[in-house]
């Protein structure tokens, strides 16, 4: 392939990546936002709510280490438009 011809395969591929980064949240996420997910209560984590809520606001997602029913497990959390999507994973 020549050079012309692959301009426009990476742009595409530098658009899906971009696409695909985190992006930290319009507006900022508050201690409420993140007690309505109830983290706290079905996950033991030792991280503390403003750290967690700090890197969500800077960053847009947040993967920390807990347990579920007494299994390690990480968990994700991700900033949208509509709150704060979490989801596990076995460690």
């Amino acid at each position: 392939m020549t050079l012309s011809r692959c301009r426009p395969l990476l742009a595409a591929l530098a658009a899906l990546v971009l696409i695909g980064c985190s992006l930290p949240p319009e507006k900022p996420l508050s201690r409420q936002d993140l007690a309505r997910t109830n983290i706290y209560r079905i996950y033991q984590i030792d991280d503390a709510p403003e750290a967690v809520l700090n890197a969500l606001n800077h960053q847009g997602e947040v993967v920390i280490e807990g347990f579920y029913r007494q299994r390690p497990v990480y968990i994700k959390l991700l900033a949208t438009s509509d709150g704060i999507e979490v989801s596990h994973y076995n460690r």
